[in-house]
C-alpha cells in the first residue's frame, strides 16, 4: 500500500502489541516529531533555586537587604535557599541561627511557603522557601467590595 501510494511505511509505536505503522512521508513525520519535542520544551519551566548566605553574627540590617531580595525572587516564581554558615565555636549554638531562620521564614510568610524545614547540613543551617499564596490582604479585600468602595471614597 505504501509503495502504491508513493509514500513510506513508519512505525509510530514499536513497543505496542501489535506494533503501529503509518503510510506517510518519512521526511514530514520527523520534522512534525521534532516540532512537537520543541514546543514541550519552550512548555516546561525552569525553576531556579537561589541562595542566602548569613552568618549566625549578621547584623540586622544587613540581614534586611538579604530578606528583601528574597521577597523579590519569591514574587518572580523562584526559590529560595537561606543558609546559615558556623565557623568556629559558633557551632556551639545552634539555637541561635535556628531563631534566624524563623525570623526570616516569618518575615517571607505572605508570598512564600517553607518547603524545607530549617536543618542542619555539616557546618550550615538551612531552610528552602517556595513561592505561596498571595497575600492575605488582597483576598480580605476581594471578600469586603464594599470595604473597598469606602477606602476609595476617601
Amino acid at each position: 500500500m505504501a509503495r502504491d501510494a508513493e509514500l513510506d511505511l513508519v512505525e509510530v509505536s514499536p513497543t505496542a502489541t501489535p506494533p503501529v505503522c503509518r503510510i506517510t512521508d518519512f521526511g514530514k513525520f520527523i520534522y512534525e516529531r521534532t516540532k512537537k519535542e520543541r514546543e514541550a520544551r519552550k512548555a516546561q519551566t525552569k525553576i531556579e533555586v537561589k541562595e542566602i548566605r548569613l552568618r549566625p553574627k549578621t547584623n540586622e540590617a544587613h540581614r534586611g537587604f538579604k530578606v528583601d531580595d528574597a521577597r523579590r525572587w519569591l514574587s518572580q516564581g523562584h526559590k529560595v535557599r537561606v543558609t546559615i554558615k558556623f565557623r568556629g565555636r559558633e557551632m556551639d549554638y545552634p539555637e541561635i541561627a535556628l531563631e534566624d531562620l524563623k525570623e526570616i521564614a516569618q518575615s517571607l510568610s505572605d508570598v512564600s511557603t517553607i518547603e524545607q524545614a530549617p536543618m542542619m547540613e555539616g557546618r550550615t543551617m538551612l531552610v528552602v522557601l517556595a513561592p505561596g499564596k498571595p497575600s492575605a490582604k488582597k483576598k480580605e479585600k476581594a471578600e469586603n467590595p464594599a470595604e473597598v468602595r469606602e477606602e476609595a471614597k476617601e
